[in-house]
C-alpha cells in the first residue's frame, strides 16, 4: 500500500493500517492500486507526523470554534425539534484542481440546461408540446406553479443560485445524484466547515495551495446588489424563521454578506409593489434571496395554509417589481423523474451531451421504461416520481429491492399496474469513500458532495469546494445527518500558489459612508423585548439573591424582610419552591427567543453570552440548597447578565435598533424600581425594608457616600426615584427613554411632538417635579400606569 509513497512511509503506513476500502468501491484517498493519490500525500504525511495528543488538540480547536460560533442545525423527530451541534467530520475531502475543473465545466453546463428547461416550462412550453417532456408529469407535480406560467423573472433568469449533489461511482467518474434549485441550503455551513477545518490544520492549510471561498461569496454579493433598482434598497434573505432546520446559516450568511434577514410577516404588498414593514413605515424592497419553498411564499395564490408567506407576493412578481433568487416555481427542476429526460434534453437544447451524467433514471409512466424497472427491480431504488429527495434520503418513500420481502415486491407490482406514472426507478448508488476519523482511527466512509453555483455578472461561478456528506458507517444510506452522518470541508488543491481572496471589493470611486438600512418592525419589536427580558432577569436575580443572603444568616427565615421578599417573589411568580424558579428560566428563555429572531443583528459574542446565561441557569436548577449556596449561584448569574449587557452596550452600533432595546431595558427597570419602592416604602413595611430596597437596586455604596446617616424614607426615595445621576433611579430611566425616543422616526413632525414623544415628556416631567415628600404610594402608582401606557404606545406606533 505504501511502497511508492514518499517519506515518512512507515508513519503513513501505520496511519492507514486499518484503512480497508470495500471491494468494487472507488476511494478518494487511494487509487485502484492501493496507492495514496498525489493530491493527498502531503496531507497524509502531515497527519502521520502528529502524535495522538497533537491530533486531538487540532480536532479540539475546530470543535471549540464551532461551539463558540454557536453553529447548529435543527432536527425534527416525531414533531419535536431540537438544536443539535454541527457534526463536523474533521478530515477534509481533497480534490485535485484538474479533476475539479472537469466537474466545474459539467455543472455549469447543467445549470444552463436547467435554466433553459425552466424558461420553457413557464414560457412557450415547447418541450411538452413536442414530447420531450411528458406534460402530465409536469402538471401533476405540486412544484409546478400554474399562477407563474407566462411570468418572466424581472432579472431575466429563473436560476441565480443552484446546488448539485454529486458522487463518484465505482469507475472513478463523477455523477449527479440530484439537483437543488428550489432554495439550496448548505452554503453557510460549507463556509463554517472551512473556518473550523482551517483552524484544526492551521499549520498545514496556510501553505497547502487550497482555493479560498471568499471570492465566490464576494462575486455573488456584488451580483445581487447589482440587481437593485436603487442603491439605498437592501438585498435581503427571506427565511421561514428560527424554527427552520437551517436557520443558523440564514442568519450567518445575512451577516457575512451584509444582507437583511426577513420573514414573510415582515413583508406586505401595496399596489403590486413589495414593501418591508419598518419603523418608518413601508419601504420598497426589490431583491430577495429566497430560502423558503415556493409554495409557502404566498397564501393567496399558492398554499392557502401557509403561515410564513406574504399575501400578494406572486402579484408583485408578475408585475416585475421584485427579483427572487431563485424564481418561484423552480422546485419543479428537482423532481426525480425529470432526471430521466435530462440527457436527451441537453442534446436537444444545448446541442451537446451531458458532460457530467446523472444517475440512470427510468420514469415508469412509459411502458418500455416500466417494463425495464420491473425486470431489474433488484438492482434499483424505486420510489416516488415526483419526490425531490435524494436517493440516500429515502426511507418510507422508497422500495429498495434485492433481498426484500415478497409483500414489498407485491406492492411494487400493484403500483406498476395501477399507477405506474407515480414511480421512478434509479440505479443503486455505490458512493466512493473518503477518510474519516472514527475514534482516532482513519477509516473509509461513503460520501457525496454538494457543490454550489452562483450567477454573477460574468456568468456562473462555482464555489471552489463545497460541502461533503460523510457516512456514519459503510452503509451509503447513513450519510444523511438525521441518520448520524456528518459534514466535511472540501479542499480544491492547486499545484501552484492560489490567490488570497477576500470579501473586499475594489474601490469604484470616492468613499461615501453607507446609509444605515431601515429597521423592520419585527426586528424592532424583538430588540425592545430583548431589552425588557434581560432587565427583568436581572431584577428577578437581585430579589432571589437578597432572599438567600438572609436565609444564609437565618435559615429559619424569621426576619421580617424575608417575609417581604417572599411576598414580592410570589407576586412576580418566583415562589422559592425551586431555587432557580421556573419563571426565571422562562424569562431567560424569552430573552433567548427574542434574540434568536434577530441573530443577523447580533454579534457571536453577544449570542454566546446570552446562551451561556441560559445554560448556566438550567444547570443550577434543582441542584442548589437554600441560603449561601443559592445566593452565590444568583451572584454568578448576575455577573453573566452584566457581561451580556456590557457586550451589547460597548459593541452594538448606535442605530435605531439599539435605541429600541435601550428603551425596553429602561422601561423594565422603571417598572422594577417602582414596584420595589411601593413594597419597601409603604407605611406598614417592616424594619430593614429601606435598606433592602437600596440593596436590591445595587445602590448601597452610593447611598453611604451621599448620605452620612442611616437610611430614611426621604434618602432612599430621593436616590432610587429622583436622582438623575443614579443609573438605577426612575428619573434617570425616564431621561434615558426621552433621549432615545427623540431619535426614533417620527418623534416630531415639523416641530410638533408625536403622541409618543408627548407621553414620554409627560412621564419624565411628572417624575422630575416630585420631591421625596410628594412621591407617595399614589404617585408611584400613577407613574407605573404611565409606564404601562407608554409601552403600549410604543407597540402601536412602531410594531403593529
Amino acid at each position: 500500500m505504501s511502497a511508492s509513497m514518499p517519506l515518512p512511509r512507515d508513519a503513513v503506513a501505520a496511519l492507514l493500517g486499518r484503512y480497508q476500502v470495500p471491494a468494487g468501491v472507488a476511494d478518494e484517498l487511494m487509487d485502484a492500486a492501493g496507492t495514496v493519490r498525489p493530491v493527498w500525500r502531503r496531507f497524509m504525511e502531515h497527519i502521520a507526523g502528529q502524535t495522538p495528543e497533537q491530533l486531538r488538540h487540532q480536532i479540539a480547536r475546530a470543535n471549540h470554534y464551532l461551539r463558540d460560533a454557536g453553529v447548529y442545525y435543527r432536527q425534527y423527530d416525531a414533531g419535536v425539534s431540537a438544536e443539535l451541534e454541527w457534526p463536523l467530520s474533521h478530515v477534509p475531502v481533497l480534490i485535485d484542481e484538474a479533476d475539479w475543473n472537469r466537474i466545474t465545466a459539467g455543472l455549469i453546463q447543467r445549470a444552463n440546461l436547467l435554466e433553459a428547461v425552466a424558461r420553457d416550462i413557464y414560457g412557450p412550453n415547447i418541450l411538452a408540446r413536442e414530447g420531450h417532456i411528458p406534460a402530465s408529469l409536469i402538471a401533476s407535480s405540486p412544484e409546478w406553479l400554474r399562477p407563474l406560467v407566462g411570468s418572466r423573472p424581472r432579472g431575466g433568469h429563473f436560476l441565480n443560485f443552484a446546488a448539485f449533489e454529486i458522487g463518484r461511482g465505482p469507475d472513478g467518474e463523477w455523477w449527479v445524484l440530484g439537483d437543488r434549485t428550489q432554495a439550496p441550503s448548505g452554503v453557510g455551513f460549507a463556509l463554517q466547515n472551512r473556518v473550523a477545518t482551517a483552524r484544526a490544520f492551521a499549520e498545514f492549510y496556510a501553505n497547502a495551495n487550497v482555493h479560498r471561498l471568499a471570492g465566490f461569496f464576494r462575486h455573488f454579493r456584488d451580483s445581487l446588489n447589482g440587481m437593485r433598482n436603487m442603491e439605498t434598497n437592501r438585498v435581503s434573505i427571506l427565511t421561514p424563521g428560527p424554527m427552520n432546520e437551517t436557520y443558523f446559516e440564514h442568519a450567518y450568511i445575512a451577516r457575512y454578506l451584509g444582507f437583511g434577514l426577513l420573514e414573510g410577516d415582515d413583508l406586505m404588498v401595496e399596489d403590486g409593489e413589495l414593501m418591508v414593514r419598518t419603523v418608518t413605515g413601508p419601504a420598497p424592497i426589490d431583491v430577495l434571496w429566497r430560502r423558503i419553498d415556493s409554495n409557502f411564499t404566498d397564501p393567496l395564490e399558492l398554499d392557502a395554509t401557509s403561515q410564513i408567506g406574504t399575501p400578494g407576493l406572486v402579484s408583485a412578481v408578475r408585475n416585475g417589481n421584485v427579483t427572487l433568487v431563485n424564481a418561484l416555481g423552480t422546485g419543479i427542476l428537482e423532481i426525480r423523474a425529470l432526471l430521466a429526460f435530462l440527457p436527451k434534453l441537453c442534446q436537444h437544447l444545448l446541442g451537446e451531451p451531458l458532460a457530467l451524467p446523472n444517475i440512470a433514471t427510468w420514469w415508469c409512466g412509459q411502458p418500455a421504461e416500466a417494463g425495464h424497472v420491473r425486470s431489474n427491480a433488484d438492482r434499483m431504488i424505486i420510489g416516488e416520481a415526483l419526490s425531490t429527495r435524494l436517493p440516500f434520503e429515502l426511507d418510507d418513500h422508497a422500495f429498495i429491492h434485492g433481498n426484500q420481502a415478497d409483500d414489498t415486491l407485491g406492492k411494487l407490482e400493484d403500483l406498476l399496474r395501477d399507477d405506474p406514472a407515480s414511480l421512478v426507478g434509479q440505479e443503486v448508488v455505490t458512493l466512493s469513500t473518503t477518510p474519516a476519523l472514527v475514534d482516532g482511527v482513519l477509516l473509509p466512509r461513503p460520501m457525496s458532495l454538494r457543490v454550489f453555483l452562483a450567477r454573477t455578472r460574468d456568468g456562473w461561478r462555482v464555489m471552489p469546494g463545497g460541502y461533503a456528506r460523510i457516512g456514519r458507517s459503510e452503509n451509503p444510506a447513513a450519510i444523511a445527518m438525521r441518520r448520524g452522518g456528518s459534514a466535511a470541508d472540501v479542499w480544491i488543491v492547486s499545484p501552484d500558489p492560489v490567490a488570497q481572496e477576500t470579501m473586499l471589493a475594489p474601490p469604484e470611486g470616492p468613499f461615501s459612508r453607507a446609509v444605515p438600512g431601515t429597521l423592520p418592525s419585527r426586528a424592532a419589536d424583538n430588540l425592545y423585548w430583548l431589552g425588557r427580558y434581560v432587565e427583568r432577569t436581572e431584577g428577578h436575580l437581585r430579589l432571589l439573591r437578597a432572599l438567600h443572603l438572609r436565609l444564609s444568616e437565618d435559615p429559619s427565615g424569621s426576619a421580617p424582610t424575608v417575609a417581604l421578599l417572599r411576598k414580592a417573589l410570589d407576586e412576580r411568580g418566583l415562589g422559592e419552591e425551586a431555587n432557580v424558579p421556573d419563571r426565571l428560566l422562562q424569562t431567560i428563555a424569552s430573552a433567548v427567543n427574542s434574540a434568536s429572531k434577530i441573530r443577523d443583528r447580533f454579534s457571536v459574542d453577544g449570542w454566546m453570552a446570552l446562551n451561556d446565561l441560559a445554560k448556566t441557569a438550567k444547570r443550577f436548577s434543582g441542584r442548589l440548597t437554600a441560603g449561601d449556596d443559592a445566593a452565590r449561584a444568583m451572584g454568578v448569574l448576575l455577573r453573566k447578565v452584566s457581561g451580556f449587557t456590557g457586550l451589547v452596550h460597548e459593541n452594538m452600533y448606535r442605530f435605531v435598533g439599539w435605541r429600541f432595546m435601550s428603551i425596553g431595558r429602561a422601561l423594565e427597570r422603571t417598572q422594577f424600581i417602582l414596584q420595589t419602592l411601593r413594597e419597601t416604602t409603604a407605611s406598614d413595611a417592616p424594619e430593614g425594608a429601606l435598606d433592602l430596597a437600596v440593596e436590591i437596586a445595587d445602590s448601597a455604596m452610593t447611598l453611604r457616600r451621599r448620605y452620612a446617616l442611616a437610611s430614611t424614607r426621604a434618602t432612599v426615595v430621593d436616590l432610587l426615584a429622583l436622582d438623575p445621576m443614579n443609573p438605577r433611579s426612575i428619573l434617570f430611566s425616564a431621561n434615558e427613554i426621552k433621549e432615545h425616543v427623540a431619535f426614533l422616526p417620527g418623534a416630531d413632525v415639523f416641530g410638533q411632538l408625536s403622541a409618543l414623544s408627548r407621553a414620554v415628556l409627560q412621564m419624565q416631567t411628572s417624575v422630575a417635579v416630585l420631591t421625596p415628600t410628594t412621591l407617595d404610594g399614589a404617585a408611584l402608582q400613577a407613574i407605573r400606569q404611565q409606564a404601562f401606557d407608554l409601552s403600549d404606545l410604543i407597540s402601536t406606533t412602531y410594531f403593529r
